[in-house]
């Protein structure tokens, strides 16, 4: 079951908010200033000189909104404009442009661009969140990609003379449990001591470990209940239950966003575009997940995940 794009919570400002508090205060509303969560201590501000969904906590003062303390505080697009960008976003198995969204919604460009930073930062998990992938009696498939353009289209004075490899580009990792969850992470290089730490805390030794040959993963792969390499440098791609295909089409999933809708992502940028594939992949349809629940989702991981354009501005330029 998809969205209705008809849905008044798109195009009723009064009724995205009630949308939104529905997602983050199911039990009510707190305070997002003190942490108090006493209903009798809350009180909702009425009148013509208070603006719609505001509230006052009478333990520490303070006024706030449903906004206060997420990723949409203090931004002046409407929350009903907020609400159908998260759900074109979520929705689209490959991303979906500014450019697109600023035609679609009505805001300029760089505002659309913020917001689409904005709600990939909610999509991001919390530090933590989920636990470890696999367990015993399951497969984790580990890999490494590229992200970056070919060689024949960057300017003559920007390409790798000796083409080699990766150099120039953008390395992204990925752990996937088959049937399960994706995670994936910029990283500097491919060595077993930049690897350990990312496979040792994100993989329940308990698992099974497919990967490829490189060398970083030989030595890990031996503290795992079961480590099966295949080598595609001698063709090899599948031996039994040994191959590396799973993280493979999530890779070419990312690549396809990259290449057929961003055509361009920043070094500085790169882990939120991650968070945002590995969020969609994650709450698929193929494990149950519709549309609207997505959105909803995603919803839920905006508190607490304050992102100024400052910050966003900043990160481009580090």
């Amino acid at each position: 079951m998809t969205f209705n794009i008809t849905d008044p919570i798109f195009t009723d400002a009064d009724k995205a908010r009630e949308h939104l508090k529905a997602q983050r205060w199911p039990d009510g509303p707190y305070c997002p200033h003190c942490g108090n969560v006493d209903q009798a201590r809350i009180a909702k501000m009425e009148g013509k000189a208070h603006r719609p969904g505001l509230y006052n906590c009478r333990e520490c003062r303070k006024q706030f909104s449903v906004t206060v303390g997420t990723v949409f505080e203090r931004s002046k697009v409407p929350l009903n404009k907020w609400l159908l960008a998260t759900y074109l976003l979520t929705s689209s198995k490959k991303g979906m442009s500014a450019h697109q969204l600023h035609r679609m919604i009505g805001v300029t460009y760089k505002t659309a661009w913020f917001m689409f930073h904005r709600i990939r930062e909610a999509m991001a998990p919390a530090k933590g969140e989920g636990g470890p992938l696999g367990g015993e009696g399951k497969i984790v498939e580990a890999d490494t990609t590229y992200i970056g353009g070919k060689e024949k289209n960057k300017h003559v004075g920007k390409r790798n003379a000796k083409n080699i490899g990766g150099q120039g580009k953008q390395i992204v990792h990925a752990l996937v449990e088959r049937g399960g969850r994706v995670r994936s992470d910029h990283i500097a290089n491919i060595s077993g001591k930049t690897l350990r730490p990312v496979v040792m805390t994100q993989v329940d030794r308990k698992s099974s470990l497919m990967t490829d040959t490189a060398g970083g993963y030989m030595k890990l792969g031996k503290e795992f209940a079961r480590h099966e390499m295949v080598d595609h440098g001698a063709l090899e791609y599948v031996r039994g239950d040994a191959h590396s295909n799973t993280v493979e089409s999530y890779f070419s999933i990312l690549k396809r966003g990259v290449i057929g809708t961003y055509h361009q992502v920043s070094e500085a940028h790169l882990k939120r575009y991650l968070a945002e594939f590995d969020f969609r992949h994650n709450e698929r349809s193929a494990l149950g997940v519709s549309d609207a629940e997505r959105a909803d989702k995603a919803l839920k991981g905006i508190s607490g995940k304050r992102l100024t354009y400052r910050r966003i501005g900043e990160a481009a330029h580090a």
